[in-house]
């Protein structure tokens, strides 16, 4: 089913983030810097040993780190809504 559909049927309320709000994208805080550290820390001969090494370092994160980071996402979309939806450095 179309996520967009499902959403509809829920009768979720989308909001659109504004434009330039990478402090609302959860990978950008939470899961890309610790992928991009694997990354900087070794050089690979293939996509292979890439796709390895990323899975590996997925592997090791708990589940209470991603629960965590959905709570800090959540308290940043508060943050953005409180803040009448402007871009904000998050502290």
């Amino acid at each position: 089913m179309c996520v967009t559909r499902f959403l509809a049927q829920q009768q979720v309320t989308y909001l659109f983030p504004p434009p330039y709000s990478p402090d609302l994208a959860p990978a950008n805080f939470f899961l890309f810097p610790r992928l991009k550290s694997t990354l900087k820390k070794h050089r690979f001969s293939n996509t292979l040993d890439i796709q390895a090494a990323f899975t590996k370092k997925l592997n090791t994160v708990s589940k209470e780190d991603f629960f965590k980071s959905f709570q800090h996402l959540y308290e940043r979309c508060q943050k953005c809504i409180v803040d009448g939806r402007n871009y904000f450095e998050w502290q």
